[in-house]
């Protein structure tokens, strides 16, 4: 029996299918236009598998696809950089490692490549670590759940686990890190700001050894 899919989701897999060829743009001579295709339908299903988001899914499924491609560029060495990859690791990517990913990639100043995943993603990001972040001035719009892909741990240099138990990524040459913090998820804002405030402290230590010429004040 053939699979019926909603209207709304032809039309966004066919806004995909259009932009797949500027997409494969950023990526010259790396990628084939099919395979861009490819990765965004298959980032498109993985993402609407779980998020509660529907009007902006097409946009979101685009910037996972092409956090991926870069993934995938760097490990095949189609990209040579020395900027540190980071991967933080949690259950739903809605709270501790959203709130890890924000607080190094402001930190780190341009200067490493911070993704987070989930190895069974919330639909949402946590509000309480979404005010607390907003509260220091930092940007969380952009912040979505997004499931673990086997390209974005191979890219990464370092894994920060935050209680994903066995299926956290493991693979020969990572530095792996456990950072054991409470979950938020269901706790107000007073309890869930000195779980953001220990993930802060880690943020600045790891920057300082992994950046130790760059200031995280």
């Amino acid at each position: 029996m053939t699979e019926r899919i909603a209207p709304s989701r032809e039309h966004d897999r066919e806004v995909l299918r259009r932009n797949a060829v500027n997409v494969a743009r950023r990526f010259p001579g790396s990628f084939a236009a099919e395979t861009v295709e490819r990765l965004l339908l298959e980032s498109y299903d993985l993402l609407a598998a779980t998020s509660k988001v529907t009007t902006y899914l097409p946009l979101l499924a685009e910037r996972f696809a092409t956090e991926r491609l870069r993934a995938i560029a760097r490990t095949e060495g189609a990209i040579v950089s020395d900027t540190p990859e980071i991967l933080v690791v949690c259950t739903h990517n809605a709270g501790r490692s959203v709130a890890a990913r924000v607080l190094l990639d402001h930190y780190g100043q341009g200067r490493v490549v911070v993704r987070s995943a989930g190895s069974a993603p919330g639909e949402e990001i946590n509000p309480a670590v979404a005010q607390i972040l907003a509260e220091r001035g930092l940007d969380v719009s952009k912040e979505f759940p997004k499931p673990l892909t086997d390209e974005a741990a191979r890219s990464a240099d370092v894994i920060i686990t935050m209680g994903c138990g066995d299926a956290c990524p493991v693979y020969p040459g990572k530095r792996y890190l456990d950072w054991d913090l409470t979950d938020p998820a269901g706790k107000p804002v007073d309890e869930v700001r000195p779980i953001v405030d220990e993930i802060d402290r880690r943020a600045r230590e790891l920057l300082a050894e992994l950046l130790p010429d760059t200031a995280t004040t």
